[in-house]
């Protein structure tokens, strides 16, 4: 059993004159970014202490050193978890 295409009975009229313009003049405000100076500088130090943390873990003789398996993945997490918050904190509001 097939269904029918619905067909409306009346055609639907839109009316023009009691239509609102299409855009309305608003205030300019200035722009202001989600990240401030403090979040890029925490950032790149987050990235600076993770490239640190992979320095540390590379290298060919001893590897079952205590500075490749505990100190350069900790240094890595911090780096990480610096990085979070960076992204996280909050920029200093400005009253003017």
């Amino acid at each position: 059993m097939a269904q029918q295409p619905f067909k409306p009975t009346a055609p639907v009229k839109n009316t023009t004159a009691a239509a609102k313009p299409a855009y309305k003049a608003t205030e300019t405000k200035p722009v202001s970014f989600i990240f401030d100076k403090g979040n890029y500088r925490l950032l790149i130090i987050s990235i600076a202490v993770v490239a640190l943390g992979f320095i540390l873990m590379s290298g060919t003789t001893d590897i079952y050193s205590n500075t490749k398996i505990v100190i350069a993945p900790l240094v890595v997490l911090g780096g990480f978890a610096l990085g979070f918050f960076a992204i996280f904190k909050k920029p200093s509001v400005k009253v003017d």
